[in-house]
């Protein structure tokens, strides 16, 4: 698992590196993560040492809440000021999430029915 976690953290100072020298909107985490995955699809396989890590990383992820529910409660009397923005923001990010999550799916789904229809 270690080195599946250091393959991991590599990935994710280079994307911190390309953000830095391209002063770029996205942040280092998600271009490392978007590197992996190009890497990954061109390898067109996950190296176990990889797997085992995400999957130890993913069956803990609830422990990465816990600072920020320590933010939210640090600042509470700061967020009662903009409850009701707050609200709406969750509730249409959301709404957003389900939506694009259920389109995507159904265009996965009716690409995997048209390939399967399709006869050799």
């Amino acid at each position: 698992m270690l080195k599946g976690v250091a393959i991991l953290l590599v990935f994710q100072s280079i994307g911190e590196v390309v953000a830095h020298f391209t002063r770029g909107v996205v942040p280092g985490p998600v271009l490392g993560m978007v590197l992996l995955l190009v890497v990954l699809v061109a390898r067109k396989k996950i190296e176990p040492a990889i797997a085992q890590a995400a999957d130890g990383l993913l069956a803990n992820l609830s422990v990465f809440f816990i600072p920020a529910a320590v933010g939210v409660m640090l600042y509470a009397s700061s967020l009662q000021q903009s409850v009701l923005a707050w609200t709406l923001a969750i509730i249409l990010s959301t709404i957003a999430a389900i939506s694009t999550t259920a389109l995507c799916l159904r265009f996965l789904l009716k690409r995997t029915e048209n390939s399967g229809n399709k006869s050799p």
